[in-house]
């Protein structure tokens, strides 16, 4: 199933927006199968991917729509089939930011492996992507080159 990054969700009747079930948690954190996003305003467009589990984890996340450019993740349908996605519609698409050294200039996004949640049923699955050839596991969140750099003088 082809993610639309302009596809904004659709009027469905859903559960708490920000909750989350992962029946088999994220990769590497089994164990951790239910979460919530949290949005502080001041942070945006980061959000707060809160799991509860053995240890309760945090990861900062972000929706990629409109912030990476050509990012146009496909997600196999095995996936869409796991998580009762009918239509591109129903699809809320997150990616885990790392930050590095503690200087946000040299924060990366997960490309690879984004988090898919169904807005319907809020079930989510951390997915490998079908295209996952074309995309990295440390794209830069900002763009530091000399060239981005002086075109914005």
């Amino acid at each position: 199933m082809k993610v639309l990054s302009e596809t904004s969700p659709t009027d469905l009747a859903a559960p708490a927006a920000s909750q989350i079930r992962l029946p088999l948690g994220l990769i590497g954190f089994p164990e951790h199968k239910h979460g919530e996003f949290l949005c502080q305003p001041d942070q945006f467009p980061f959000l707060w991917l809160r799991l509860d589990g053995p240890q309760p984890l945090s990861f900062v996340v972000i929706e990629p729509a409109g912030l990476i450019p050509d990012y146009e993740p496909e997600i196999f349908d095995e996936d869409a089939a796991f998580l009762d996605l009918k239509s591109p519609g129903e699809i809320a698409l997150f990616n885990i930011v790392t930050l590095r050294d503690g200087n946000p200039l040299a924060a990366t996004v997960n490309l690879v492996g984004p988090i898919v949640v169904n807005r319907r049923n809020g079930r989510g699955k951390q997915v490998v992507l079908a295209n996952h050839t074309q995309f990295s596991t440390h794209h830069p969140l900002v763009d530091t080159t000399p060239t981005a750099n002086a075109a914005s003088f």
